[in-house]
């Protein structure tokens, strides 16, 4: 007889860490929750090595109140999955003691290649897409993945993302074009080594909040619609334009676009440039990209049973 497991999913990124709670029964997921809070847990880990302390009491809170979500839905098993921030950190154990305090069970500190795995199962599980290429564009890394039905083939973490962009070269509110030019510099820098042997792809699905956001102002929504997003598949052009335009953007015009989270408007310029610049550099034989709104945060979920 089928069993159904009532799980929890939590993905602390280093921009933002967020819960899932589902109901998977006979390989059917049933969603209950899904959560967000912004807690820049990557604060300052580019420049110092260390998770701030302020940033690990932000994460902390938030998960404290995971925790109570939890208890409240009875979820059964709990896998809390830690990326780009705490592998750089010299402190990530302390956090993960904390972490265990509250919810019972320790952080799984995921390296870039199980990042990369989990990012694709969660894109693409569901899709009819044969041989895709997954784009994850995280605060702190980059996660991209070339694979088809449960297989992957070839997969990359690199460090290159939304808030470690922009703490590093992005200062200006705007940015200047030297800032900016020295942004994609470094991209381009970074990228096309790492993708100089990839064969063509013909099928890109892009995930995480950076694309979503991207894709939310490129479709020019009045606010921020889940069902709108999910599923949209945009032209290159159109995808780079609206990249371009979040760029050149002040924080606080981001802030007021009607679907942009607070906590990401001072970070989505960096985050578009990465997209804008794999767009430029990465082998495809195609000019569409789908937006996906299941990630890696539903990989960790099927992960647990």
């Amino acid at each position: 007889m089928p069993r159904r497991d009532r799980v929890a999913a939590i993905d602390c990124g280093t921009n933002s860490i967020r819960l899932l709670i589902t109901d998977i029964d006979d390989g059917t997921a049933t969603e209950l929750v899904r959560e967000m809070r912004i807690v820049r847990l990557g604060q300052g880990v580019d420049a110092t090595g260390r998770l701030a302390d302020e940033a690990i009491e932000r994460t902390l809170q938030a998960t404290c109140e995971y925790a109570e979500l939890i208890t409240m839905l009875g979820a059964e098993r709990v896998r809390f999955c830690a990326t780009s921030a705490a592998r750089d950190a010299e402190n990530a154990d302390d956090f993960g003691a904390a972490v265990e305090s509250i919810l019972g069970v320790r952080p799984q500190v995921l390296t870039g290649k199980e990042e990369a795995l989990a990012s694709f199962v969660g894109a693409t599980r569901g899709l009819d897409e044969h041989r895709a290429l997954v784009v994850d564009i995280g605060g702190g890394s980059t996660e991209l993945v070339v694979g088809e039905g449960a297989n992957v083939e070839w997969s990359t973490s690199l460090d290159i993302g939304s808030v470690r962009l922009t703490e590093r070269f992005l200062q200006g509110d705007p940015p200047p074009v030297a800032e900016v030019t020295g942004a994609m510099n470094h991209l381009d820098f970074v990228l096309a080594p790492a993708v100089a042997d990839l064969d063509p792809v013909a099928s890109i699905v892009g995930v995480a909040g950076t694309v979503t956001t991207v894709g939310a102002h490129a479709l020019e929504l009045p606010s921020y619609d889940r069902d709108a997003i999910h599923g949209a598949r945009l032209a290159f052009d159109v995808i780079r334009s609206a990249c371009l335009s979040l760029v050149q953007m002040s924080v606080a015009d981001r802030r007021a676009l009607p679907f942009m989270h607070p906590g990401r408007a001072d970070v989505i310029g960096g985050g578009a440039l990465v997209l804008d610049r794999v767009l430029e550099l990465l082998p495809l034989d195609t000019d569409t990209v789908l937006i996906s709104e299941h990630d890696i945060l539903d990989g960790i979920a099927w992960g647990v049973v």
